[in-house]
């Protein structure tokens, strides 16, 4: 459905700007005018501007839904903070439209307020947007508008998406200088090897003695990337695309996933974020109302581990049948015993909801600080791969040189 851009009068005459989703101009007015809102001029809005761009406008079509994790949550932020101040919902939705800017979220809370408009619940015209409201932001939004506590629902879940991306913001900084180095690093070592290597083994060329087998195997290696850099592009390009549509089978996802949790250092990084995402996920839904079979029919759905996945719906099989919850998770190897415990603990003490955001603040914490000591360990482990590989080329080069100064004494 076409939207348009509106400059209007309301009822006190106030003039307002605003967005509004109909068939065609005339609709929209229609549309206005049984609000009480006469508009003064209404205009569409064109997302592409140029028949060039409209060729690809299929390609943006599949982007166009996708919403920033942070836009999301400062949405969500202040519409909390609206509710809280007495806004209605839909006043509140009008509100936020002009600070949300021109993007795909505009569009969509603008859709979401006519649906409102229209008799529909807020929850209800959440699920319609499944790329953007998650099953968890959907039935924490339900279990509010039932309860009447959307506005702490809607405070929770600001928390949540703030709190997952504080995370992954110090991740992604502790990772940055490593990556950095290794980056600048492979960059200097193509130079060397396509550039200034070939100038200097260009002197054995008329050597009519055989070269070090460290010597020829650099001047070969120099020799491909020099001519056959492509072919190694293809490789790698190659190489990423089969382990992608591997991970995206069934098989080849578990497999994957397998393997993760058994790799020495990322393996116990991995259970510790899943572990850590599916506590204070699980905990938030409790607090908030929704049931636990239903919680964990979410939750399974989030974790980012097929095998953890698993587990959790077995486990959830179990609660079904009557057994408490850190029975269920203890039949199998996934999560920690100390997390069986204190679940075993919030149950027999009434306080799940509590235990399980305890748990979540411990394993946040233990990510954040083993992700700083594999950047702490990384920064050398680079700067030693790079010594030795220049150590290599330098003896590669030297080797023959030493055995010309023998040949001459």
């Amino acid at each position: 459905m076409p939207t348009y851009e509106y400059t209007a009068l309301n009822i006190k005459g106030k003039t307002i700007t605003d967005i509004i989703d109909a068939e065609s101009v005339a609709a929209g007015r229609q549309k206005l005018r049984s609000t009480n809102i006469f508009p003064v001029s209404i205009h569409e809005v064109v997302e592409a501007s140029t028949k060039k761009e409209a060729r690809f406008s299929n390609l943006l079509a599949s982007f166009s839904s996708r919403v920033k994790p942070a836009e999301l949550a400062i949405m969500t932020r202040q519409l909390a903070t609206l509710l809280g101040a007495g806004f209605p919902l839909v006043s509140a939705l009008s509100a936020l439209l002009p600070q949300t800017g021109t993007g795909a979220l505009k569009k969509i809370l603008s859709q979401i307020k006519d649906a409102i408009e229209e008799g529909s619940s807020f929850a209800a015209a959440l699920s319609q947007y499944p790329l953007v409201f998650s099953d968890i932001y959907v039935n924490m939004v339900r279990s509010g508008e039932s309860s009447g506590t959307l506005e702490l629902v809607l405070n929770r879940l600001a928390d949540i998406s703030e709190k997952q991306q504080e995370l992954s913001h110090r991740i992604r900084s502790a990772m940055a200088y490593p990556v950095l180095m290794s980056i600048v690093g492979i960059l200097i070592l193509f130079f060397l090897l396509t550039y200034i290597v070939p100038s200097i083994t260009s002197i054995f060329a008329d050597m009519k003695q055989t070269l070090p087998l460290p010597t020829r195997l650099l001047i070969r290696l120099s020799h491909f990337l020099r001519t056959d850099w492509w072919v190694l592009l293809i490789a790698i390009g190659g190489l990423v695309f089969g382990l992608r549509q591997l991970i995206q089978t069934d098989k080849g996802g578990y497999a994957f996933d397998r393997i993760l949790l058994r790799l020495p250092i990322i393996g116990p990084l991995k259970k510790k974020l899943a572990v850590g995402r599916f506590s204070r996920t699980l905990g938030s839904l409790l607090e908030n109302g929704v049931p636990l079979m239903a919680a964990l029919g979410i939750v399974k759905n989030i974790v980012g581990n097929r095998l953890i996945a698993d587990a959790i719906a077995a486990a959830a099989l179990d609660v079904e049948k009557g057994i408490g919850l850190g029975k269920a998770l203890s039949s199998s190897d996934i999560f920690p015993s100390i997390t069986i415990q204190m679940i075993q603990v919030g149950e027999n003490s009434g306080k799940l909801e509590s235990m399980l955001c305890k748990m979540a603040d411990i394993y946040e914490g233990e990510v954040d600080a083993t992700v700083s000591g594999m950047t702490a360990l990384l920064e050398p482990v680079v700067i030693l791969v790079m010594a030795v590989v220049v150590g290599f080329i330098v003896l590669s080069i030297c080797m023959p040189i030493f055995e010309m100064n023998q040949l001459v004494r």
